[in-house]
């Protein structure tokens, strides 16, 4: 006889939250910690998600809804009305946002059900964990696609936490089975997963059988292999979390020079976690860590994102869209109706005006009458020259390398310019031309970011 026990002591009095479909193995998992509560002091709640993509989803669901009554374990249900969902992809993402509320105690219309959970479960066995090894292998993934499946704490965009757990990751599927036959655990089947038309369904039902014939307990040694594997991750994410490569600074990733190891999880959790691309290549991934140990100044653009290479590393930011914002004549900035400049705080007023408003702010004093009358507002182009205050002049350029002022910033600093002379450089300097003298009758004041210091 084949006993199916579980590792419980760790959540000794908490709150779980069991996602069920009504498969044999949810409704396995959910029938066992529904017998072992008590010994536990386990607050147990369970959560059912309709995406609506099959047929007999309704059923399914008011399958678990009677079950869950009759036993008095609190469902809390969502049902994808709203949504179109046609992929697995898709499925799995609005799966995991109900997770979310599910952990709050929230179910689909919003309604607070119970107090909240401090774990979700999923049912996910030792056979899921082979079979997601095998794929994301068979893709050619990185260290951590082998690791398997493994316990997590996620975070959303509004700054939640997920304590996603998996109770039956050492179970295999004969054990699940025997525990729903010994037991006379209702479930009901899902018809598409009998189908191999999907990639994962295909190594289920087609390419593990195979493996455990030519070598038994294939699975259970795939298990082993990717706990192995997660221990080995879970140092490594230490190590560059100890060390601080990463580094985030508002809409801004940094990453410091290190080992290519390191360096690889820095750059996959700015571009997944930070910036939600989910979409990256390992060979994205290659091309950043090759520009960490290229010149600086060097760039590299991917999936929306444009990373440039610094002094201290390489920094990670969304790309400025092409549609730069169109010259502004300087004198409709002295109405004093405008504040803004393609996205970037901008205000040019006169002495007399409040400055003690602004003291986050940068602010250049000019003399007024200098600026021609056919200055502009404008970011930079090629051909641009400054005059250095106190003479000298260089192109544009070579006065942001001077000041060390990062590439990525360049393009989005707001100029004063008549022509390709540049008059002012906003928030870092203006030029020698409207200098403040003793025959200065007005003073004009450039209020913007501080991009230098």
């Amino acid at each position: 006889m084949i006993v199916m026990k579980l590792a419980l002591a760790a959540y000794y009095g908490k709150k779980i939250c069991v996602a069920v479909s009504g498969g044999r193995d949810s409704m396995a998992l959910l029938h066992y910690l529904n017998e072992q509560k008590e010994k536990y002091a386990i607050a147990l709640t369970a959560t059912n998600c309709d995406h609506g993509m099959r047929a007999t989803s309704a059923s399914d669901s008011a399958f678990v809804k009677e079950w869950c009554g009759k036993r008095g374990i609190e469902l809390i249900s969502f049902k994808a009305d709203n949504f179109v969902l046609k992929t697995e992809a898709e499925a799995r993402d609005w799966r995991r946002g109900c997770y979310f509320k599910a952990a709050k105690g929230v179910d689909g219309s919003g309604v607070k059900r119970t107090c909240g959970a401090d774990f979700v479960a999923t049912a996910h066995h030792l056979d899921d964990n082979a079979e997601t090894v095998l794929f994301n292998l068979a893709r050619g993934s990185a260290l951590v696609g082998v690791a398997g499946i493994t316990d997590s704490v996620i975070m959303n965009n509004d700054g939640d936490k997920l304590n996603l757990i998996h109770p039956l990751i050492a179970c295999s599927r004969e054990e699940i089975n025997e525990y729903i036959a010994e037991n006379n655990v209702p479930f009901v089947d899902d018809e598409t997963n009998f189908s191999d038309a999907y990639t994962r369904n295909y190594i289920r039902l087609n390419v593990l059988p195979a493996l455990e014939k030519a070598v038994p307990d294939a699975a259970k040694a795939i298990f082993r292999f990717s706990r192995i594997v997660a221990e080995d991750e879970e140092f490594i994410r230490a190590e560059m979390q100890r060390r601080e490569v990463l580094k985030l600074d508002g809409d801004t990733a940094f990453i410091k020079p290190c080992e290519k190891p390191l360096f690889s999880r820095a750059a996959v959790a700015a571009v997944k976690d930070f910036f939600g691309k989910k979409d990256y290549t390992y060979t994205q991934v290659d091309n950043l860590y090759k520009l960490s140990l290229s010149e600086n100044g060097k760039r590299f653009e991917f999936s929306g994102l444009v990373a440039y290479k610094e002094k201290l590393g390489i920094s990670i930011s969304n790309a400025i869209k092409s549609e730069v914002a169109n010259e502004v004549h300087f004198l409709n900035y002295m109405c004093g109706n405008s504040s803004i400049y393609g996205g970037q705080f901008l205000k040019i007023a006169q002495k007399d005006d409040d400055e003690a408003c602004f003291v986050d702010k940068k602010v250049l004093k000019f003399d007024l009458a200098a600026i021609p009358e056919t200055a502009v507002v404008r970011f930079m182009k090629n051909g641009d020259k400054f005059t250095k205050f106190g003479g000298g002049k260089k192109s544009l350029g070579d006065f942001f390398t001077d000041k060390k002022i990062p590439v990525r910033l360049r393009a989005a600093i707001p100029l004063i310019v008549d022509g390709n002379d540049v008059l002012a450089v906003c928030g870092i300097e203006i030029s020698d031309k409207i200098r403040i003298t003793e025959k200065t009758l007005k003073v004009g004041l450039i209020i913007s970011e501080n991009y230098y210091d």
